[in-house]
């Protein structure tokens, strides 16, 4: 894990509690981001940043003729400064906005962290230049927004993640198929959800996905109480997507719930590594700042091994 993804203190980031407070979505993202390049400077790993943006570390094998001296001589540190098709992206947000996201123990929803989360990567990404897309979905496909970068889509991408959710279930298959039917180029695929899912239906859609050369990123999100069920007494739950009211002792009903969950969670895990998707629990009394930082980690590393099989292709038995 690279110094500046380890050191920075969590204590330094704005709580999600206090970012909600702002009701404007796009200045939430603007805060995020900000927060993140105050903390990415603040850390002893200040090439972080400018290795992300402009350029990338050099490895053996690279054409000498691109080294940047003169960054060298400032850093002493050996940069390869990256090209256009290099740098340029294309990612398609896909958001969870069913029912079972308008949850929150916390004074906000997994729905309102989920959305602030999808605003901030698709406003940092903006700046670097990138084009951003977004797929809102419950049961079925809501919003959709292919990727752009151009005057005003960044606006549109954060209106659409302002809606509020009016959904029921949770349907993982019609927004991946379109995902998978529609992006034509090979580009970044970031899906945001609780996974409130049948499991079998997330392995068909990740692999469909990846079978056309997507890279996929996965937050699976989840509320604190979600993952310690600290429910102090008996008491009357409702399923936030039938609807169905069910009495459950906390005390009685934890263990095999945690059981169970830890299941899930590694189920769900497996699936992604088979397919090669980044996978990241996420709970949503985490600092978005950190959320960013996953993000960025993933892309490098995803970036390290696409130029190290450039370097070594295989060979044909």
């Amino acid at each position: 894990m690279p110094p500046a993804l380890s050191a920075a203190a969590p204590g330094s980031f704005i709580s999600p509690h206090a970012l909600m407070a702002i009701k404007n979505l796009e200045l939430r993202a603007r805060v995020v981001v900000q927060g993140f390049w105050t903390g990415l400077h603040r850390s002893p790993y200040h090439g972080f940043s400018v290795e992300f943006t402009e350029y990338r570390q050099y490895a053996p094998g690279d054409d000498l003729r691109y080294l940047d001296w003169r960054l060298y001589a400032r850093s002493d540190r050996y940069f390869i400064k990256r090209f256009e098709d290099e740098t340029n992206l294309r990612c398609q947000l896909i958001v969870d906005n069913s029912k079972s996201m308008a949850f929150g123990s916390t004074g906000y929803t997994k729905a309102e962290y989920a959305n602030t989360l999808a605003a901030t990567l698709a406003y940092f990404l903006h700046q670097q230049g990138d084009a951003v897309g977004l797929l809102t979905f419950d049961e079925e496909v809501r919003e959709f927004l292919p990727a752009r970068h151009r005057p005003g889509h960044l606006r549109h991408l954060m209106l659409a993640l302002e809606k509020p959710a009016s959904g029921t279930g949770t349907d993982l298959a019609p927004p991946l198929k379109r995902i998978a039917e529609i992006v034509n180029k090979r580009g970044l695929i970031v899906l945001i959800s609780d996974l409130l899912a049948p499991i079998d239906t997330l392995e068909r859609s990740l692999g469909g996905l990846a079978a056309r050369g997507h890279d996929v990123l996965l937050f699976h999100l989840f509320d604190p109480m979600e993952l310690s069920f600290q429910f102090d007494t008996a008491t009357l739950f409702q399923d936030m997507e039938s609807e169905r009211d069910v009495y459950i002792d906390p005390g009685a009903a934890r263990a095999d719930y945690l059981r169970k969950l830890r299941a899930h969670m590694a189920e769900a895990r497996r699936i992604c590594e088979k397919f090669g998707v980044s996978y990241h629990q996420w709970s949503t009394d985490h600092p978005l700042e950190m959320a960013l930082f996953d993000f960025l980690k993933a892309r490098m590393q995803r970036g390290k091994k696409g130029s190290h099989s450039r370097r070594n292709p295989g060979t044909a038995s």
